[in-house]
């Protein structure tokens, strides 16, 4: 029997005091070697438990067996046959929760890097220009529109076009990929990748239209007038803020705003792109999930000598995954925990050098931050502690710009303009579990749109789901 071996092959990295300057991707990936190395700690395992962890059921042992002997080309098409972005899932993806959660090494010691192969395989896949486009069924006349161009509607459209159907992706923004390329910073996934991953499903025959806001271009009846079918994934856009005084003040910034600015519109690349950065020498992130993590990340590479993240809970109870909180940490955001924000002050005090508000003395521009300290009381729905106000513990920290991030919720204008959609708490679409189905005829929903701000993988899960029951409906007509 082979010797186990007890923690994860290393991934090599940026040095933190560099990469907080730069946008570069900060892990630098396997080499051969060590993906076979890493490939080799998998048990093997007769009943694998980490398959029914993935959301998209990729063979996992299978595909880690092939890497394990060197045949990487191979062990990337076996993944693609569940999942059509493993570049983009390999890096973004909860696998500590998911997959490598139930791998059995975890029992005892750290679970093979899953995460880290599935992207090793992407990437040697593409870097040798083998990428290789699977058989299609032959057409079947139908016709599928699929409204927004993020995790879930990438992989409902190219289930749908390997089943033979004719389908089209519309997105409202300038370039696909929904929060792919908004949302997530080019340190975390670099926009070639997902520039990569889109050239792939068009390549499946996917028709792409960009610059269309279902809901003002056309609507979703307009829409069923041209085609058989349509899946909604438009994503959970619309930001939460804080309901607290001070919100409006120049300098305060929704997480969404800031990282669409820097990643969709290459303000981190400012000048060669002309967008401008949101700059302060003193950025504030309020939240503690995975956005806030890129926000407050994202400050350090736009010039902010410092960035401190306001929590209201404990480090335990953070939402973001542990290797985002370890790299901030080491790239030198600050946390400020067991503390919420109650107001948000502006001030004529003069402006420090290579800040973002304009002249001083015009008393509109965020200057403080009001905050009181938090104790944790016992726990609430979610699981985890609530955290309870400590009475007269208010104080102060000083902001150029604050960045709120605390969640998100679908944006409200299609089902605005489709009156037959029922939606539920929140704005989020109404949809069975299972199928995706809408509480309109031929109309089918997934992802974030159907959940709130979730994971990628949820969404592509989500996804796949879908194209199962459209691919039902379009065969039977039974709804």
């Amino acid at each position: 029997m082979a010797k186990i071996i007890p923690t994860k092959t290393p991934m090599p990295e940026q040095d933190p005091a560099i990469r907080r300057r730069n946008s570069l991707e900060v892990p630098l990936g396997y080499t051969p070697e060590q993906a076979m190395q890493e490939a080799r700690r998998c048990l093997q395992c007769k009943k694998p438990d980490c398959i029914p962890g993935c959301p998209v059921n990729i063979d996992i042992p299978g595909f880690l067996h092939l890497v394990a002997e060197g045949k990487f080309i191979e062990a990337a098409h076996l993944v693609k046959r569940a999942n059509a972005l493993p570049a983009v899932t390999g890096r973004v993806c909860p696998q500590e929760e998911q997959c490598e959660g139930r791998c059995v090494m975890a029992k005892k010691f750290e679970s093979v890097g899953i995460g880290r192969l599935e992207r090793f395989v992407a990437d040697w896949e593409a870097a040798q220009g083998a990428v290789q486009i699977p058989p299609k069924a032959p057409p079947t006349g139908k016709r599928v529109a699929v409204v927004g161009s993020g995790p879930a509607g990438i992989t409902v459209s190219a289930e749908l076009a390997l089943l033979g159907h004719d389908v089209k992706m519309f997105e409202a923004l300038h370039e696909p990929g929904g929060v792919l390329v908004y949302g997530i910073p080019e340190f975390r996934l670099p926009k070639a990748i997902v520039a990569r991953e889109i050239d792939y499903v068009c390549s499946l025959g996917v028709q792409l239209e960009t610059d269309v806001v279902i809901g003002m271009t056309y609507t979703v009846d307009e829409l069923l007038e041209e085609f058989d079918a349509i899946f909604l994934g438009t994503g959970a856009g619309l930001p939460w803020f804080l309901g607290i005084p001070g919100e409006n003040l120049n300098g305060v910034y929704s997480a969404n705003e800031y990282l669409t600015r820097a990643n969709l519109m290459r303000a981190y690349d400012f000048p060669n792109y002309d967008t401008p950065p949101i700059r302060g020498n003193r950025v504030i992130t309020v939240g503690g999930g995975n956005v806030a993590m890129d926000s407050a990340r994202t400050a350090l590479r736009l010039g902010a000598k410092q960035s401190i993240i306001v929590y209201r809970r404990s480090r335990a109870e953070m939402p973001a995954r542990l290797e985002e909180i370890h790299h901030a940490e080491q790239e030198g955001v600050e946390f400020q925990l067991l503390t919420n924000p109650v107001a948000i002050h502006a001030t004529t005090s003069a402006v420090s050098e290579g800040s973002a508000a304009p002249a001083a003395g015009t008393g509109n521009w965020v200057r403080e931050i009001e905050c009181i300290r938090m104790e944790l009381g016992e726990p609430d729905a979610s699981g985890r502690r609530r955290p309870v106000p400590v009475k007269n513990s208010n104080f102060r920290i000083p902001a150029d710009v604050v960045v709120i991030s605390i969640g998100q919720s679908p944006n409200p204008l299609i089902p605005q303009t489709t009156p037959e959609l029922k939606v539920a708490k929140g704005g989020v679409i109404t949809v069975d579990a299972e199928t995706g189905k809408t509480s309109k005829r031929g109309v089918f929903a997934g992802g974030d749109v159907a959940t709130g701000g979730a994971t990628v993988i949820l969404a592509m899960g989500a996804g796949k789901k879908a194209a199962v029951a459209i691919h039902a409906y379009l065969e039977t007509g039974e709804w």
